[in-house]
């Protein structure tokens, strides 16, 4: 039997901030040994409900992933060869730290980044707020 990996600091803030800010999201280990937060959001009352997992990666951007249902493929605003992960900020405008609560950013800008997209699906153009790359 594999022993359950011990929670770093950062993992304990992370859980805990969740816990208060969304508690409907949930949290395990991935294969890699990083905590992921899987949940719901819906952008907007008319809007599909969408599950998404946020991977907590300490230091490094936390990857977030569209479950369901299925985004297209020629979505913006996703990085090229990552399965669909969403690209929600421009690393060199937002320094990421372990230390940053996912509840106060990440969580948020998703269902912004969800909402601008099913306005990109009815209208054709993406009215959020974009960065040069």
């Amino acid at each position: 039997k594999i022993p359950k990996a011990k929670k770093t600091n950062a993992e304990l803030i992370q859980i805990n901030s969740m816990r208060t800010h969304y508690p409907e999201f949930k949290h395990h280990r991935n294969k890699e040994g990083n905590l992921v937060f899987t949940g719901k959001l819906q952008p907007k009352l008319e809007m599909p409900v969408y599950t998404v997992s946020i991977e907590f990666r300490g230091n490094d951007m936390p990857k977030v992933l569209v479950l369901e249902p299925q985004i297209r493929r020629d979505a913006p605003h996703t990085y090229p060869g990552s399965g669909g992960c969403l690209c929600l900020y421009k690393p060199s405008n937002f320094k990421w730290t372990a230390n940053r609560p996912i509840s106060n950013y990440i969580v948020g800008w998703t269902a912004s980044w969800l909402y601008f997209y099913e306005v990109w699906k009815d209208r054709g153009k993406w009215y959020g707020q974009e960065a040069d790359h």
